[in-house]
């Protein structure tokens, strides 16, 4: 037997090959549409074009969104909570989008909060510049405009949701059907004043000054709204006055101001004669801001205290490194890593009492896994840096990933269940070559490892990955070795033990029964990964995926056949699979539909932002999971300690409500939040209490800590 030498390097290739095939069938599966509608928001992409598009031309394209009743989105200055609508174009080359010209908005009062936002009807027009360089078809002459949306629309609860649309203006001839309702939102922009306004900073007070306004608005009590976010206490009280031609007003600094700027953008509102006019000045701050107190302090948003990267780096860095360290040691326990035990174990019999091969592997294999940790945690914060919201275990959010390691998993089982041989697939000198260099296939298998293991957040993680993110990114990527270096340590220190090779049994037909028995922890990670998979392309897209994994092992089968027989099976099967791909792959990939939000139970409601804090401000404690299909640990706390009939009880004894976060899928709400709790992976468990600060709870619960937390309320 000659696992290890042959298991790995063609695995990798299978692995992105097919990754990049479900990849392809998910941008086959798009279908041009320009609305979408939920249940509390309809949205649609509507243009502006009556002249048609040519070089110097602005076009207006814009999207309008007509909310229910009591739903509301959010201005570019959300208040106190909430998200503003965020648009990123597709545009063909020569063609420029600029800025959102947000309307004027309202405030809207929530309890003891406020936001700023849109009710009933908005358009939010964009201008799309075209240059010379625009060059449409001779044949169908359009201007094709995609746009990736993204919004937060809240009543008494508040739900995400995003949407994609495709819009095609003919390049000649009038495009202005909705003339009229981007007439009405230009003419609701704020207009500019000729006169700058000033801010002086007295205490915990901004003390306004603004000239110029017209004549119509003098002595009229005005809408103040700041366009830089967390700077004042939106819900408030604040005076306003007018000396002479110039308004005054006194508006309080919020004890949680995440900035201090040095020039605010401020729009005022307000009514002349039956219309609601709003004008737009930038203001000087003169004065000096005071202190910013953490949040953890006034225990309003987080556990943890903000962290200084210049205040003590050495202590925190290393503190850092020591509970990746402990983590990575303990994530050895974590039922993520269980399958690729069978790879280490089969290792060390293999190698038997050859103690010079032993440590080799034992190297190889920790390189792998530390050089894996370096190169993920690179990657994750390369992506992070580009925009985008990401957090530990991000791989696993992608329906593909999820489909690709299922595939990877299934041709392991195979193998172990001895179906077939990679040697049989390899040229000779190809398997010969690996036979001679068994380190290169520790290394593989290290890699194999962490694809695993990453996942899963042990004890000890969890701070220190939060932590690598507000750290330069060579500081934050020794965090990551020092992960990977606790995760291969025990492997390491055994490979070097002398005694633990003298244990070891001698390598003999035990091991193709071990071999064979190992493949049924292999087949168990795939229906992990197919439920897994169920939970964001629902029961179309496991049912496929199970499918395709069985005409891969009809495939796989076939290619082990001898003579005239294979050629035929062969052809068949590969056949099959194409037809089953190209027929059914794209419900491998396609998300499911309102997978954003968790459904509510008679316990658990679905977390969305702000609710936590509207909530807060009746008086109710709240405790909050965040959990994801894909990490077993959450599953785990999920199915023991969060359904014990004792901590339930506890739960509705004390009336906490219970909301879920799922990050299953990529949510960068969910991911802002785990990043203001210092955290950017899950599990993560937080109990929150008016007038206290949040407590964050261990990775892995226990009914005893949940108990304890909750005696306090």
């Amino acid at each position: 037997m000659n696992l290890l030498n042959r298991l790995t390097r063609p695995l990798t290739a299978l692995f992105f090959i097919t990754l990049y095939a479900l990849t392809t069938a998910a941008s086959a599966q798009e279908s041009p549409k320009n609305t979408v509608s939920t249940e509390q928001i309809h949205a649609e992409l509507v243009a502006h074009a009556p002249d048609g598009v040519d070089p110097g031309k602005t076009v207006w394209v814009g999207l309008q969104l007509r909310h229910q009743p009591d739903w509301h989105t959010y201005w570019k200055n959300s208040g106190d909570s909430g998200l503003a609508t965020r648009l990123s174009w597709t545009l063909p080359a020569g063609v420029l989008a600029g800025d959102i010209a947000w309307p004027l908005p309202v405030k809207i009062p929530i309890g003891n909060l406020a936001n700023y936002g849109y009710e009933n009807t908005v358009l939010l027009p964009v201008p799309l510049t075209i240059t010379p360089d625009f060059k449409p078809s001779l044949v169908n002459p359009e201007l094709a405009i995609k746009l990736q949306a993204s919004w937060l629309v809240c009543k008494l609860e508040c739900v995400p949701q995003d949407g994609e649309f495709v819009l095609r203006i003919p390049v000649k001839g009038s495009t202005a059907i909705h003339g009229a309702a981007f007439d009405a939102a230009l003419k609701a922009q704020p207009q500019a004043l000729k006169e700058a306004g000033s801010i002086a900073i007295e205490g915990q007070t901004l003390k306004v000054s603004v000239a110029g306004l017209p004549v119509g608005l003098q002595g009229k009590n005005l809408d103040f709204f700041p366009e830089t976010p967390e700077i004042i206490e939106t819900a408030a009280r604040w005076k306003q006055s007018w000396q002479g031609e110039v308004w005054t007003a006194e508006v309080p600094l919020s004890p949680h101001r995440s900035a201090s700027p040095e020039l605010m953008p401020l729009v005022l509102a307000g009514k002349m004669g039956n219309e609601r006019l709003g004008f737009i000045t930038q203001a000087k701050v003169s004065g000096i801001w005071p202190a910013m107190v953490p949040l953890s302090l006034s225990g309003a948003a987080t556990s943890s205290p903000p962290i200084s990267v210049s205040s003590n780096l050495p202590v925190s860095l290393w503190m850092a490194m020591l509970g990746a360290l402990l983590g990575g040691m303990i994530l050895n326990l974590m039922p993520c890593v269980f399958p690729v035990l069978a790879i280490k174990v089969v290792g060390f019999a293999r190698h038997g009492s050859n103690q010079r091969h032993q440590r080799v592997g034992g190297l190889a294999y920790s390189a792998g896994v530390v050089l894996s940790f370096v190169a993920l945690g690179a990657l994750m914060l390369v992506l992070r840096s580009a925009g985008e919201q990401l957090g530990w275990g991000f791989q696993l959010q992608s329906p593909a990933v999820v489909a690709a390691l299922a595939v990877l998993f299934t041709v392991i089982g195979l193998n172990l269940a001895g179906l077939f041989e990679f040697g049989q697939f390899v040229p000779g000198r190809v398997a010969m070559l690996e036979a001679k260099n068994p380190s290169v296939n520790a290394f593989l298998s290290g890699i194999l490892a962490v694809v695993i293991a990453s996942p899963c957040t042990a004890p000890f993680m969890g701070v220190s990955l939060g932590l690598a993110l507000a750290l330069p990114a060579a500081q934050a990527l020794t965090i990551f070795a020092a992960l990977g270096l606790g995760m291969a340590l025990p492997y390491l220190a055994a490979s070097w033990s002398p005694a633990l090779a003298r244990k070891l049994p001698r390598p003999g037909v035990w091991m193709a029964t071990f071999r064979h028995a190992m493949a049924f922890p292999m087949f168990a990670t795939v229906v992990w990964l197919v439920w897994v998979l169920g939970q964001q392309s629902g029961i179309n897209g496991a049912a496929a995926l199970l499918a395709l994994l069985l005409s891969l092992a009809l495939v796989i089968w076939a290619l082990g056949l001898q003579g005239r027989s294979r050629m035929v099976m062969a052809t068949v099967s590969l056949a099959a699979l194409a037809f089953l791909a190209g027929s059914i792959g794209q419900n491998v990939i396609k998300p499911l539909e309102n997978n954003n939000a968790t459904a509510s139970t008679a316990l658990w409601q679905p977390w969305s932002p702000g609710k936590v804090d509207q909530l807060l401000a009746t008086g109710t404690p709240v405790f909050v999971d965040f959990p994801a299909a894909w990490c077993v640990t959450c599953q785990y706390n999920k199915s023991t300690t969060l359904a014990n009939k004792e901590v339930l009880a506890d739960f509705a004894t004390r009336q906490v409500t219970l909301l879920r976060a799922d990050w299953t899928r990529r949510d960068a709400a969910i991911t802002a939040e785990l990043a203001q709790l210092g955290r950017n992976g899950v599990p993560v468990y937080v109990l929150y209490q008016t007038g206290r600060a949040p407590v964050v709870l261990s990775e892995i619960l226990s009914v005893s800590e949940v108990r304890s937390a909750l005696a306090t309320l």
